[in-house]
């Protein structure tokens, strides 16, 4: 099991640990690995069989985990994510937000140059966790 968790690579600084709604927890892999490249890197179901009790995925080179929620443990039910988005800075913000869209991701601020330099948009992923995506402005 160590030898398990020595094969992730270290999780430095802060990790995001979302909270799949709705036993929603293989389709959140699937859409992460579709939308944004995301390398599973570990996964643990559930005594049920059903849920996902623990995902370590690797997403643009940063840890992010996962897993479904259990109100039987004290957790919510029904969890709508709120207040918090993650963001991506990426070489092509245009690939990785119709890589997005393709697979289910919903616009919430549409892809456009921005005044800071950057090419940014934002958009809610199936799950209701909210993403940015920018890039520097690609010299024409």
């Amino acid at each position: 099991m160590a030898d398990d968790h020595q094969t992730q690579g270290p999780t430095t600084g802060v990790t995001p640990h979302l909270v799949i709604p709705s036993r929603g927890g293989q389709a959140a892999l699937e859409f992460y690995t579709r939308a944004f490249g995301a390398e599973v890197l570990d996964q643990k179901a559930a005594d049920d069989g059903e849920r996902l009790m623990h995902a370590h995925l690797r997403i643009n080179g940063s840890s992010v985990m996962l897993h479904d929620e259990f109100p039987e443990y004290g957790g919510e039910q029904d969890v709508v994510p709120k207040g918090v988005t993650l963001h991506l800075q990426v070489d092509d913000a245009d690939e990785w937000w119709t890589r997005a869209l393709l697979v289910g991701a919903v616009p919430t601020m549409p892809m456009a140059d921005q005044f800071w330099g950057d090419r940014y948009g934002q958009l809610k992923d199936p799950f209701g966790h909210c993403w940015s995506i920018g890039a520097p402005i690609k010299a024409e």
